[in-house]
């Protein structure tokens, strides 16, 4: 087969890394069938309407619109003619434990003002912060976002040299903890932003200070609300996919995927075996978490057992509740901090328990969204971090859970919220894990609580398994909307490398 020919490609889940994959691929010419186990596409992005109440079911803010933006035009379609998103004014609405609330705002001046008129904190740390998180940014987006980590040739480009200069500016030697110590006075602000190892399921006490780059996408770039919610960027990326030829086969989970046995011992992947039958491939792309595509669809070959073995990050248990009242003293985003952030993480990573005071993140589409709830009303979804599968008992977690989250919005709000429920339903780590195939409920796949978490990450193809390439959360560049999205961008140019070197 001519190496520019069009090649069949199988992509197994169509999560947002998974339809993206898919776009891009069939957008240079091949021939690409999608096989979900589920009846629609999205994964994790997903959504549940109770009567009046419609609930995001998974991601809920939308940052780096630019990378969905990129997709499309490198597809050749006009971004405005699937979905449209507006930049929210305030980010976050934080609710600290000794009863001071901050407005995150947009714009860095207002939002470093609020912190010295409400924290105490001196502007200029507020400022000197962003700066260092545009740095970082800056430093890591074009080696450790864009490109492969485990592909030799990202090591013999011009921007590694960047990134390699800037090697003592990147804080992988001192935890995010430490670093945010050093940059504020006060331990409101220190906890605030430590907040952000969360959106990898790590701990800011042992995470490293790199992560602080997530800092820069919410308060230098921004955080934007899709209209429609989360749910209409998987319409949107579901639309174009059919557009440019992608077949689904939905309700079809892959049993196997096939392989053939060559010269020294050698496999190479060439299809998948789905609803019964085998279905060649010379490509396939798992959109499934990394462990079970190897444990479940691999069993017969040598795992990559260092990496399968990493730590996992932590899960998440969330209440979806239709209220019949509004609260003005919410916004779109909330964060309910806890008084004790070092206890609550030892919980989470170390006796893998439910913290009796857990952060609430409070998101509430209806502010921005009214049609998502009935008049005079409005959609809660409230989410604490909690460990991954390790055996416990999540009847009684998820009842305490409960408890304590109410308790802590009626002390926040100074009234009285569970009367006011009238639509109830939760998603807890055994429900992930059945959903969406996340190994032990874990969200992001591997924690980042290791300096070098990004190389320990699996890449994104097979170095023993040519024509297996990997996208999603679970592997490079890590969970989240954005890095999904730019996963896909690293498949496809690992696949046309591939495709240039004739090494079909």
């Amino acid at each position: 087969m001519a190496a520019n020919a069009p090649k069949n490609v199988a992509i197994i889940g169509s999560g947002v890394a998974g339809l993206a994959s898919a776009i891009r691929l069939a957008a240079r010419g091949h021939k690409v069938c999608v096989f979900e186990a589920a009846a629609c596409a999205g994964g994790k992005v997903g959504e549940h309407r109770d009567g009046p109440y419609r609930f995001d079911l998974g991601p809920s803010l939308f940052t780096l619109p630019e990378a969905l933006d990129e997709l499309f035009r490198d597809a050749g379609a006009d971004p405005a003619a699937y979905y449209g998103y507006r930049k929210l004014d305030t980010i976050c609405r934080y609710f600290f434990a000794d009863g001071k609330v901050l407005n995150a705002w947009a714009d860095p001046e207002q939002m470093a003002r609020e912190f010295e008129e409400v924290l105490g904190e001196p502007a200029e740390n507020i400022h000197r912060y962003l700066a260092q998180a545009r740095r970082l940014y800056d430093l890591t987006e074009p080696i450790f976002l864009r490109s492969s980590l485990h592909d030799w040739r990202t090591y013999w480009r011009a921007p590694w040299l960047k990134t390699l200069a800037g090697l003592p500016h990147l804080g992988a030697f001192q935890t995010m903890h430490r670093a945010n110590e050093q940059m504020f006075n006060k331990p409101n602000s220190v906890q605030l932003f430590n907040r952000y190892a969360t959106y990898n399921g790590s701990s800011p006490y042992k995470a490293p200070a790199t992560l602080n780059v997530i800092g820069h996408l919410e308060h230098n770039m921004g955080a934007y609300f899709l209209q429609g919610g989360m749910r209409s960027l998987v319409t949107a990326l579901h639309q174009l996919a059919l557009e440019r030829g992608v077949q689904f086969r939905f309700e079809t989970p892959v049993e196997k995927i096939l392989t053939r046995r060559q010269r020294f011992g050698r496999h190479l992947a060439v299809g998948v075996r789905a609803g019964g039958a085998d279905h060649p491939a010379d490509v396939v792309v798992s959109n499934m978490d990394v462990v079970p595509t190897y444990r479940q669809l691999l069993p017969e070959l040598r795992h990559p057992s260092r990496i399968l073995n990493q730590p996992r990050s932590t899960a998440a248990l969330i209440f979806y509740w239709g209220m019949d009242r509004q609260y003005p003293a919410l916004d779109v985003h909330n964060i309910l901090f806890s008084a004790d952030y070092p206890a609550e993480f030892r919980h989470l990573t170390e006796t893998k328990t439910l913290c009796p005071d857990p952060t609430v993140y409070l998101y509430i589409s209806s502010k921005a969204e009214p049609d998502d709830a009935p008049a005079g009303g409005e959609n809660w979804f409230a989410m604490i971090n909690v460990p991954h599968l390790a055996g416990q008992d999540w009847d009684t977690i998820v009842r305490d859970a409960r408890t304590a989250i109410l308790r802590k919005v009626e002390r926040v709000l100074g009234e009285p919220v569970a009367p006011h429920i009238r639509s109830e339903f939760h998603l807890d780590p055994r429900d992930i894990q059945a959903r969406t195939s996340s190994h032990l409920g874990a969200l992001y796949g591997n924690s980042s609580d290791n300096r070098f978490a990004a190389f320990l990450r699996h890449p994104n193809f097979s170095r023993k398994l040519p024509g297996l390439y990997f996208c999603g959360g679970s592997v490079h560049p890590g969970g989240g909307i954005p890095l999904c999205l730019l996963s896909a961008h690293i498949v496809d140019e690992q696949v046309l490398r591939r495709q240039q070197s004739r090494a079909f």
